[in-house]
């Protein structure tokens, strides 16, 4: 499948561009710095910023998915729902569907599959980001397109181990998973029209 992908530089964007390629897909990745990414077969590099309209609609034309694993750091200002709204407007535009997204748990209606301690560490330290993750599902959810977004727990940078977690009960709570992990689970939803329009926790 034909890929563009948002976040590319990222500790989960550069997983999902390993196992993408390894997978045999092909990736159109925006990024800011392409010094950032090695050159790989398969992998096509678009100079800019997702703020940039133009830039990310090149990156998306002529593609068949869109992963978006966007994300901010602490007091920096937040690129999550800014970026989203670029990237769902360019979608539309040019008759691509599927989008999986990767926000957070604590997102949206999640907020209480945390434990209270992290709630107030989120609340206290990631308010801001919390608050646009909680801004982009909004502006997804009302994108009219085939979205799915993946809520991961507190990312790690270990293996991948295929052992994690997955699905909608509200009972699921956020321990740790690998951004390795998550990149499999995200580029499993690709062709599993399972989790469409549908926000699944992963742990």
């Amino acid at each position: 499948m034909h890929i563009a992908l948002f976040g590319a530089t990222g500790g989960t964007g550069r997983e999902v561009v390993a196992q993408a390629l390894t997978q045999g897909h092909r990736i159109k990745a925006l990024v800011r710095d392409p010094t950032r990414v090695p050159a790989q077969d398969g992998l096509t590099l678009i100079p800019g910023d997702v703020l940039d309209a133009t830039a990310t609609r090149q990156c998306i034309t002529g593609t068949e998915a869109v992963i978006c694993v966007l994300g901010s750091k602490p007091k920096q200002p937040p690129i999550e729902a800014r970026g989203t709204a670029v990237i769902v407007e360019a979608m539309q535009a040019s008759a691509v569907r599927r989008l999986i997204a990767v926000t957070s748990m604590g997102a949206g209606d999640s907020r209480r599959q945390l434990n209270p301690l992290f709630r107030w560490i989120m609340d206290l330290s990631l308010k801001a980001i919390m608050q646009a993750k909680a801004e982009q599902e909004q502006l997804i959810r009302a994108s009219g397109l085939d979205w799915t977004i993946v809520r991961p727990g507190g990312l790690t940078d270990g293996p991948r181990t295929g052992t994690y977690r997955h699905g909608l009960d509200k009972s699921i709570k956020g321990g740790r998973i690998s951004r390795a992990d998550v990149a499999e689970f995200v580029l499993a939803q690709l062709d599993d029209r399972h989790y469409w329009q549908k926000t699944p926790a992963v742990t």
